[in-house]
């Protein structure tokens, strides 16, 4: 029974061993974003080819991941939804705990107040009404695979280009990949000195369907 009994932990820990990489739940973060080749992978986590390539394995290796052909170019995207949750749940455990990560995401966002504790399906409101414009600054690709209700696509890096499609008499909440992307935060600093009334809103898209709340496909 004892032998039984560790064979079943065992199981388990291979999930917690997989997720044990701060390199491998960034990944897994991308992921949540939709669909992607191990060369885009590499590029946005900052690490080589060869080294994403081996972090994907041990993620396969534990049904974290899976992967599908796409004429030369293999595609990688994680096993469900679920695998998505399991991230969202994680970091907001991390959060909740740790000081130093607490104190690390005030960095980050410097306007967290201001939209802490507003109702997101208010949001949701406002921005089918045109009273709030929702910014998504991913990628287009990113943004294609799903995206926040009412939401309008512009990347951070095209932003500065396109500030005269943004009403500057309607406040605009900028979102990104969740807490620990930088491109909302670049986002509404670029706005903020522009002259318009920006917010950080910390969701993503994982996030937002972690809480229960629609998303588009």
């Amino acid at each position: 029974m004892r032998e039984l009994k560790n064979q079943l932990y065992e199981q388990v820990a291979r999930i917690g061993k997989a997720v044990a990489s701060p390199k491998r739940l960034e990944l897994i973060e991308l992921l949540c974003q939709g669909e992607k080749t191990v060369e885009t992978l590499a590029a946005q986590a900052e690490i080589s080819v060869k080294l994403a390539s081996a972090h994907l394995k041990v993620l396969r290796q534990a049904r974290l991941v899976n992967t599908r052909k796409d004429g030369r170019y293999v595609l990688y995207q994680l096993a469900s939804t679920s695998v998505a949750d399991l991230w969202v749940n994680l970091r907001s455990e991390a959060e909740e705990r740790l000081v130093e990560l607490q104190m690390a995401l005030t960095s980050i966002v410097e306007h967290a107040d201001e939209l802490k504790g507003v109702d997101r399906a208010d949001i949701l409101r406002r921005a089918a009404a045109g009273e709030v414009v929702v910014l998504d600054v991913r990628p287009e690709d990113e943004f294609s695979v799903a995206h926040l209700p009412h939401a309008r696509s512009l990347p951070v890096d095209e932003l500065k280009k396109r500030l005269a499609e943004l009403p500057k008499d309607v406040p605009v909440v900028a979102y990104c990949r969740g807490p620990f992307c930088l491109m909302a935060k670049d986002a509404v600093e670029l706005l903020r000195n522009k002259g318009y009334q920006a917010f950080h809103l910390t969701d993503g898209v994982a996030e937002w369907r972690a809480k229960g709340l629609p998303v588009e496909e």
